[in-house]
Order: C-alpha cells, then structure tokens, then sequence
C-alpha cells in the first residue's frame, strides 16, 4: 500500500478528525462518527459492537467514494485547495471506524473478528483502488504537481503535492484500463492471503504451549519467570504447573535460563516452527502465492521485482544499494559468531568433563542459554543480577522522565473512566509540552489471548493543523507475561531496550508539528522511520535513567554502580548473535523479492539461501520465512525488512552527536534533533533533515563502533 493510502485520506489511515458524518451514513454508528469527549475527542471503545463493524466499513466506503467523485468532477480548474487538501479532507468516516477495527483485529482477535477480517479485506482493497484508479481524480492531481511552481505554494503544499502525486503514479494510475482491472483483481487477493497469514500465525501462538508438569521443569529458572509461566498455566486453565507460551515473551527468558537441555529443545522447536507444521496453520503455500502476486504486480506497474518498487521511495532507493549495505555488514557479524561460539562451546566441554557427562555440540536451542554463562564469566554480569532491578512500571517512569529531559514533554495518567478502552489493562496518559496539550498515549503492555505477538506502536490520530489544531493520539503495545499477583512485572534487558524502542515511535509521533496529516508524524520513508525509535534505545543505560528508575523491586535500592559499569562494559556482548539472527531475515526478505516471477518454495529457498550465505548452524533467523509477519501479513515490511539496519546507520551517528557534545542530555543537540528530524514528518526529504540534524550525511563507521565490529579503512 501506498505512503499516501497509508497515511492519508484512505481506508488504512489512522486520521480521525471531525467533519460531519454525511447524510447516507447511518445515523446511529457511532464507529462512524466524530470523536467526542475530552481531549479533542477520543476513541469510543465503551460503544464497540464487533457485529456493527461490516456495515460500518461499508458506509464509510460509500461515504468516501461518493466524497471522490465530487472533488474529480469539479467544473472548475484543479487547485491544491479544491484537488490535493479536498482528499486530505475526505474519507475520515472511514478512517475512524478503520481505526477502531485494527485496534480490534491486532489486540481483540477472536472468531468474530476474524470473520469480520476475512470478509471486509478484499472490499476495502478494491475501495482503495477505486480512489487510485479513478482517472478524473489522477488527472486533477497531476495538474496541481506540475503547477506547483507557477501556484506559489508553501514548501508543505509542494511536498504533499509531490507525495500524492507520486503515490497515485506507482499505485496504477496511469495504467491502461485492462491493466487496472488485473491491478484490483491483484491487489484484493493479496489482501485475502495476508489476513490468511496472519490468523494462522495467530493461531499457531495462540494455540500452542509446552506444558511444565514437574518442579524438575522449572529448574534454572528465576523466580519472575517461574511466576510468569505458573500464571499463563493458571490464566488458561492448564492441568499443568507450568506453561511455556508460544511467544517471544515467554519462549526467550526460558531457552536463556532453563537448565532443561530437553525443554529448551522442544520449546525452541515449537517457536521457531510457527506456520511451518504442514497443518491447517501452515503457511508455506500463502507465502507462495503472495510472492507470485508481488511479482505480477510489479511488472504490471512497470518495475523488474516487487523490491524495486518498494525500494524506489525510501532512502535506499535501490535494493542494490540496501542490499550493498547488508553485505557490508555481515561478514563481520559472521566472524564474530564464530568467536561466541568458541567461547559456548568451551564452556560445554568443560562443564561435560566435570559432571562426567557426554559431550555436546552447541545448537541453537543452545545458544541463549550458554551465551548467559559466557557472560557471566567474561563480564561477572548475570542477567539475573539485573532483572530484580528492571521494573515495568519504574522504567516506564523512566521514559517518561528522558522524554521530559529531551523534549519538555510530561505525562500524566487520565483517572479511570474519563477516557474507554478496548480493555481494563489499558491505561492512558495525557502529553503535554510547556503547560500545552500535545496528545495522548495509550499503554497495553500484556500479552493476551487474541492479541498479536512482539510490541509496537500504533497512531490512533494524526497530528494536523491545516483545517484547525488536532492533537495526535498514539499507543504502544506489548506482551509482557504477568507474574504473581501483586507482585511488580521484571523484564530483561532486552526487552527494556524494545520498550524504550518503541516508546521512541510515540514521541516521534508526539512531536509531530505539521499542517497536513498525510505527512504527519511517523509517516515517513519505511528505512527513516525506525531511526528515532533506535536511537531512543540509547537512554536506557544512561547513568541517570539506572540510577533513578533502575531499583530494586524489593529494596527499592538504586542499582549499584558496580553492576551498572559492567552493563556498559558488556554492550558488544553477544553481537555476533544480535546481528546474524537481525540480517538473516532481511537477507531472505530482499532476495526472496528480487526474484521476481521465478516459482518460490520457500521452505527450500530459506534453507538454499542461508547455506549459499554462510550462515552459522547454531543461529536460526528472528523470523523465518513461515512466521515473517512484518513482510508476509501486509505489504509494510515487504523487501523492507533491510530498514532496522539502515536507520540503525544513523541512529548510531546521531548518539555520538551527542556523546561529541555535551553528552546524552545535551539540551542543544536534543532541540536540534526535534526540530530537525522528530516534528516534521514527511515534509522534507528524509536525508535533508538528516543532513539539518547532523550537518552531513552518516556512513556506516558509528554503526560499526555501536556493534564492537572491526571499522573498515574506508568508512567514515
């Protein structure tokens, strides 16, 4: 899907503000109607009937299409105000109820959601293709963009202008008329197969566990973690003590902690197969018929692979030079397993010739557990040391408090009942900078049945100003397994580093300062637009965050200062792992799009690849090609998967201008970054503002530094 469908007027737009409700729409959807009550109007979640969600899309569609035909058949000549901030104006009916349902389908998902999915997917992708296809309207657009020098518009109107014009291009609009019809026919499928996709994948979590049934089950784990899996038993009515989860969240902390070689085994297995189990789940033969899709799509819209076109409107521009950067990169990750593994595997052969048992050789169900150990001794850091000091709710006390350092932000929680909710975990926070309403946030931080896996970060509503200040309202989503009741939620570093990540995505969103929705907020280039959200990561291990938020759940003593520096000593620690299992999955992605219409199995494809790559038998990908949900349940992440490393290039520079200046804190270099990069969206090009930020482009030497990879001679 297009920047602009995404962003903008269409039906996957998360914009929500208020005109009237047209006459034909039913009076009493209120999934259709303005937002009211506090805060410029909020998401009605109390008055939800998943029943009413078909209908309402329906209307909503109606509602747009008929706002299209009158912008398209003005008598009148094509002008920004009446052509390009007309569309920027329509469909919000469609938008808010839109809004309401992915809520539903990514955090709700039961069966009568998922029909509801099943059923209005292909309708609302023939809808956007409807808008894209209508030919009055592509030539009403192109007027405008070829005009934008002669109409003297503002440098936002200009680059709207450009974005949708742009965007109606490599959606089909010029197409010929048989062209289009296959476009739709293509596109409605697809739509089909990645709702297909994504409710087996859901399934598949959802459905399977391992289950503990002796105390022996639980040995080498930390007490939080036995807490949590005895709860998940409890909360799904287990005849077991015990219940590992077939989740990130809960299969990672036991495959780093169980001693049970025989668990991790079958733990490791049941994850890492998600979707690839040749039952009604598998999702082998969608996959196939996704990426034969793309391929046809790309070579109708006139582009050699599905990548190409993707590719086009980021900062990469080619998959070449995506791919150039990957490259670059992976042969030092590679080496760097290989020493990790060397260092693993020495401590299994001791410990096997002191105990008196056979030898083994390390696997990948291996890999996290004897990475601990190695840790321990190479750095005296035991992750179990720190995890008594890595509260949920302290840390997000923490984020709370860096967004104010950096940004003037401050949040407050909205009381009880003010705001709905889709569920009684979520709770929600009012944003304000220098006394002013900014938004609000919206935190669901556990994991639950019908919820989709991993943690990230929604916009309920765009920031915008063109037709009157409307404040955004943003969420981010997690799955973090309760524990005992009453007892605080301790989480491990790494999954404090993904809450501090995604919490980067809401600021970004929070300091958007635009006029025009369609380029507000996070709605930027796809491998730009994870970059504050990694250089927010940074923050975590600051000595002021540690020292304030960093406590002991029981004591409430501040970590120590000894553990901290071995925090920061450790930071390369295992980055061979981090990197390989990260550029693994991006590698697939690229080259499985690059194929273009070349027959996929992809089972074998993923298999033949990683071989002809290198890749190190004791490391699986983080999301093999069965399970791949950022590329295979949306277009979002497709042959983009590359971005988290190329953002990563300037994420890694962007924190040495501040360690350069007066360290992470320095209010200079934060003010710089929020004007330059975090409040203007896409109203400039994405390496202007990072040139504004930074003074010159980046290369890949800090990302290097940041790995603890040796630097090449010619990077810079």
């Amino acid at each position: 899907m297009s920047r602009l469908l995404a962003f903008g007027y269409c039906l996957m737009s998360l914009i929500t503000t208020m005109p009237a409700v047209a006459a034909d729409v039913p009076a009493e959807s209120v999934l259709l109607a303005p937002w009211t009550g506090p805060y410029g109007g909020v998401p009605p979640f109390d008055q939800v009937r998943v029943d009413d969600f078909r209908p309402a899309l329906e209307a909503g569609m109606k509602q747009q299409l008929a706002e299209i035909e009158s912008i398209a058949n003005q008598s009148s000549a094509p002008t920004f105000e009446n052509t390009i901030a007309a569309l920027e104006r329509s469909g919000r009916a469609l938008a808010r109820v839109n809004t309401l349902f992915a809520i539903y389908a990514a955090t709700l998902s039961d069966g009568a959601v998922q029909a509801v999915e099943r059923d209005v997917s292909p309708l609302l992708a023939a809808h956007s293709d409807a808008i894209t296809q209508n030919s009055r309207l592509y030539a009403r657009i192109s007027a405008v963009y070829h005009n934008r020098e002669a109409a003297h518009l503002s440098a936002e109107q200009k680059r709207l202008a450009w974005v949708v014009y742009t965007d109606f291009t490599r959606a089909g609009a010029k197409l010929k008329a048989a062209d289009k019809s296959r476009l739709s026919d293509i596109n409605q499928e697809l739509a089909s197969l990645y709702t297909s996709f994504s409710q087996a994948l859901l399934a598949d979590e959802g459905e399977l566990f391992i289950p503990l049934t002796t105390d022996t089950d639980f040995a080498g784990l930390p007490a939080s973690t036995a807490d949590a899996l005895r709860a998940a038993a409890v909360a799904r009515k287990l005849d077991a003590k015990g219940a590992v989860l077939n989740t990130r969240s809960s299969v990672e902390p036991f495959l780093e902690y169980s001693s049970r070689r025989d668990l991790r085994e079958k733990v490791w297995r049941m994850f890492v197969n998600r979707g690839d189990n040749g039952d009604a789940h598998d999702t082998n033969a969608t996959i196939t018929r996704i990426l034969a899709l793309r391929a046809e799509r790309a070579k109708l819209l006139g582009y050699p692979t599905h990548a190409h076109w993707r590719v086009e409107e980021t900062m990469a521009k080619t998959p070449e030079k995506a791919l150039g950067l990957m490259e670059a990169v992976w042969p030092a990750a590679v080496a760097r397993v290989h020493e990790e593994v060397t260092d693993m595997q020495a401590i299994a052969d001791r410990d096997s010739d002191a105990s008196g048992t056979p030898h083994i050789r390390i696997e990948p169900w291996d890999y996290r557990y004897y990475a601990e150990i190695v840790r321990r001794e190479k750095y005296d850091l035991d992750a179990n040391e720190v995890k008594p000091y890595l509260q949920l709710e302290k840390l997000r006390e923490g984020m709370f408090w860096v967004a104010e350092q950096l940004f003037g932000f401050t949040f407050d929680e909205v009381p009880a009942g003010l705001v709905p909710v889709a569920h009684p975990d979520i709770r929600v926070y009012e944003v304000k900078r220098d006394g002013a309403h900014v938004g609000l946030w919206y935190f669901d931080p556990y994991a639950r049945t019908g919820k989709q896996s991993g943690a990230w970060m929604n916009e309920y509503r765009l920031q915008e100003r063109f037709d009157g200040d409307v404040t955004t309202i943003v969420s981010n989503n997690s799955n973090f397994v309760r524990g005992a009741a009453d007892e605080p939620i301790l989480i491990s570093w790494e999954d404090a580093v993904t809450l501090f990540h995604e919490f980067g995505h809401a600021l970004h969103g929070l300091s958007s300062n635009v006029s025009y929705p369609t380029l507000s907020g996070t709605s930027v280039a796809r491998d730009y637009v994870e970059f504050p959200s990694q250089l927010l990561e940074h923050w975590l291990s600051t000595p002021e965050v540690l020292q304030r938020f960093a406590v002991h759940y029981q004591t409430g003593e501040a970590i120590p200062d000894a553990l901290v520096a071995k925090i920061h000593s450790a930071e390369t620690f295992n980055q061979g792992f981090k990197t390989v299992e990260y550029l693994s999955s991006a590698l697939i992605d690229m080259k499985l799009h690059l194929l273009g219409d070349k027959p996929v199995d992809p089972r074998s494809f993923e298999r033949e690849t990683l071989a002809e790559l290198g890749m190190p038998r004791e490391i699986v990908m983080r999301h093999r090609t069965p399970q791949f949900g950022h590329v295979f349940s949306g277009d979002g992440y497709s042959a983009g998967y590359y971005s988290y490393l190329w953002s990563d290039t300037l994420s890694a520079d962007a924190w040495e201008a501040f360690t350069e200046a007066g360290g992470p804190y320095d209010p200079a270099v934060a003010q710089r970054l929020r004007l330059a990069v975090l409040s203007v969206g896409n109203t400039v090009d994405p390496a202007d503002a990072y040139r504004a930020f930074r003074g010159r482009d980046t290369g890949i030497a800090a990302l290097m530094r940041k790995r603890g990879f040796p630097v090449p001679k010619d990077a810079h």
